[in-house]
């Protein structure tokens, strides 16, 4: 169960950071709401996550995934640019979530 609310938290954090351009600032308070509410979400969700799993691997497994994800979909969606340095940087993102989940640590 904890693995589903931490990928649950990663994927509201994911989509809360996506949605933040549209806030233009936190000028538009319909966009802020859903932005600053679904941080809050992931947060808890978070939190949920740590009385079972080591704070120090939750946490990184959700910035780590996170900030991959958010990368690519600023890639995909947002038409940032992917040169090789951002492409092996999100590559080494991965291989250490994956290092920690298969370290046994959790």
């Amino acid at each position: 169960m904890p693995a589903v609310l931490l990928t649950l938290a990663i994927v509201v954090e994911v989509v809360s950071t996506a949605l933040l351009p549209r806030t233009v600032g936190f000028t538009r308070p319909g966009w802020t709401v859903a932005v600053v509410s679904g941080y809050a979400v992931a947060l808890w969700l978070l939190a949920l996550v740590v009385r079972t799993m080591p704070v120090s691997v939750a946490y990184a497994v959700w910035a780590g995934l996170g900030t991959a994800l958010v990368a690519i979909v600023g890639v995909v969606f947002l038409s940032e640019p992917l040169g090789w340095i951002r492409a092996a940087s999100l590559g080494m993102i991965v291989v250490g979530v994956v290092g920690l989940n298969l370290s046994g640590a959790h």
